[in-house]
């Protein structure tokens, strides 16, 4: 029993100083004194990373710490050193309470530690260089504990040389628009795409030194586990590329090209999860940026020794798909992405080849098809008939009915279950909800697309005092989801078109052609609500104007329709 005291008195010191991260003791070996334990000999799973290869008098340099898998670091201790040196040099800056400032050497906050044993993947702290003529190349070291009896000690960061000429971080430039500037940046072109190196367009084949339309990125292998990446396109805040396991966004290992809150164009690492913001990283091991912004054009490129990382997937050598995706920023906040195309087939990035770009899925070419015929042609069919058409057959039933109505709940019945299909269709792909304009009109659609026959099938009898409350209602209902399915259909092509949009022209095509056809039955209706002409004659007459225009809106529609149908069974 006293044994057990004995050690339970000299166990709980070494156990509370380890969890609290007050660990000076340690300043100079940056062991931690786990009771003879030995430190591990292999890499370790954690890396010591800065922003920049370079620092001037008054940088302030971003140091990350970060797990390179899914094992946490419950421990560490982080001091700067000249390149070579033993004692600590500058000092620290903490904005995270699961980091502590230390004084090693009778320096104030020369160091960093843990404030607890809680499981930790990243963290970031500033360091700030002495204010002294006499500087030199520093590195950063750091001891990481996985638990008591697994640590590594001195893990250093790549050495950062001082220079009294420039910052070195990611470089900006000034975006502009004048074309009389020069760009810093080295011209991107398409040359020797597969033959040194990797590329990958929108339009595929386009070479982004002739012609600005171009979204372009390009990587080549100068040496065993080095990259250096180019990207470039038209945006108004920023480009970006990615790999990932599949053809869908999220755990994507992505850098951004984009305009930053001081109006600068930098380049950014980043992880996509897909639904959300991208979790900035650390850069890592980048160097030789080029960014720059010239005529609405993004250009950067760099060089890279980081490791590529899905979670699922790691390593530079292993097969990922490419996504590239461009969109708008908000005072340096990059927001959800305009457009964005990814490859046909997963590729070792190392290896030249010439990328495609995958083809728009089957599955959502027949959404797009089922959703064009639905609310261009069946639900105009049906509007139009209980519009404009009750008097072709007047006095005629089918199955007990007028056949103006039968006609009518028969197409509209059918635009329904086509919004039904297409929606379901859309979904399935997806896998889940999708951001953007057009998935928020779809679902609106497919709302008012079933409270329409549900109010049908409730509505009171023709002779019911209330009665003009359903026909307003129905009428309104209808129109909204009408306007609602056409804005659907250009938010669509807009995502499959969004270089020359010829679909989206021929879309605004068919909006005036219908447009054209429904003012001129509207002024048809009312100048025959005006005229009380019991000739038979002249209504026959009537009744063959009405049927002539919907003949001749029916034959542009089906132009319309075909011309859009084509062009996307072609996207």
């Amino acid at each position: 029993m006293e044994l057990k005291v004995l050690l339970l008195i000299f166990v709980v010191p070494v156990v509370w100083g380890y969890k609290s991260g007050l660990v000076t003791e340690s300043c100079v070996d940056m062991k931690p004194h786990h009771g003879g334990q030995s430190p591990q000999t292999g890499p370790a799973p954690f890396t010591v990373t800065t922003e920049q290869n370079n620092y001037t008098q008054g940088d302030e340099i971003k140091v990350t710490l970060q797990s390179t898998g899914s094992t946490p670091f419950v421990g560490f201790l982080l001091q700067a050193r000249e390149s070579g040196g033993l004692l600590p040099v500058g000092s620290f800056v903490v904005t995270t309470n699961v980091a502590q400032l230390l004084n090693c050497n009778q320096k104030t906050n020369s160091a960093v530690s843990h404030t607890s044993n809680s499981p930790k993947y990243d963290i970031q702290v500033t360091w700030k260089p002495e204010a002294s003529k006499d500087i030199k190349s520093i590195q950063f070291h750091a001891t990481f504990v996985q638990n008591y009896q697994t640590f590594w000690v001195d893990v250093g960061s790549p050495v950062l040389k001082f220079t009294s000429a420039m910052s070195s971080g990611p470089l900006l430039v000034q975006s502009t628009s004048d074309p009389s500037s020069t760009s810093t940046t080295k011209t991107i072109s398409s040359a020797d795409c597969g033959v040194t190196k990797v590329c990958f367009s929108q339009p595929s084949g386009c070479d982004p030194a002739a012609i600005s339309s171009c979204f372009f990125m390009s990587s080549m292998s100068p040496s065993s586990g080095t990259l250096h990446y180019e990207m470039s396109g038209p945006s108004d805040g920023y480009i970006a590329f990615g790999f990932s396991d599949d053809q869908m966004m999220g755990n994507d290992d992505i850098y951004i090209c984009g305009i930053g809150s001081n109006g600068l164009v930098s380049v950014q690492h980043a992880f996509s999860r897909g639904k959300t913001t991208p979790q900035t990283l650390s850069l890592g091991n980048i160097s030789n940026i080029e960014a720059s912004m010239q005529q609405g054009v993004i250009s950067c490129s760099f060089t890279s020794r980081n490791t590529i990382s899905t979670e699922r997937t790691t390593g530079i050598n292993q097969m990922y798909y490419i996504l590239f995706a461009y969109g708008s920023s908000s005072n340096g906040n990059i927001q959800v992405h305009r457009d964005t195309f990814v490859s046909s087939a997963k590729i070792d990035i190392s290896k030249p080849q010439l990328l495609q770009n995958a083809d728009f899925p089957q599955i959502m070419q027949a959404h797009g098809a089922l959703m064009l015929i639905a609310w261009m042609t069946t639900s105009s069919l049906g509007m139009m008939v209980a519009r404009y058409l009750k008097g072709m057959a007047k006095g005629r039933t089918l199955f007990g009915k007028d056949i103006w109505f039968v006609v009518h709940v028969t197409v509209m019945s059918l635009t329904v279950a086509e919004t039904i299909i297409a929606f379901i269709l859309a979904f399935s792909h997806v896998r889940g909800w999708a951001e953007g304009a057009h998935s928020v009109l779809g679902c609106l659609v497919m709302i008012l697309a079933l409270i329409q026959p549900t109010l049908a099938l409730l509505r009171c009898a023709p002779q019911h005092p209330r009665r003009f409350l359903f026909n307003l209602s129905h009428a309104f209902i209808g129109v909204a989801a009408k306007g609602l399915g056409v804005a659907a259909i250009f938010t669509g092509l807009n995502k499959i078109d969004s270089t020359n949009y010829w679909l989206l022209k021929v879309m605004g095509g068919f909006v005036a052609w219908e447009a054209l056809f429904y003012t001129l039955l509207e002024l048809l209706v009312r100048w025959k609500n005006k005229t009380d002409v019991a000739s038979s004659t002249l209504g026959s007459k009537k009744i063959s104007v009405d049927v002539l225009l919907v003949v001749l809106y029916f034959l542009g529609n089906i132009a319309f329709l075909v011309a859009l149908l084509s062009g996307i069974g072609t996207a």
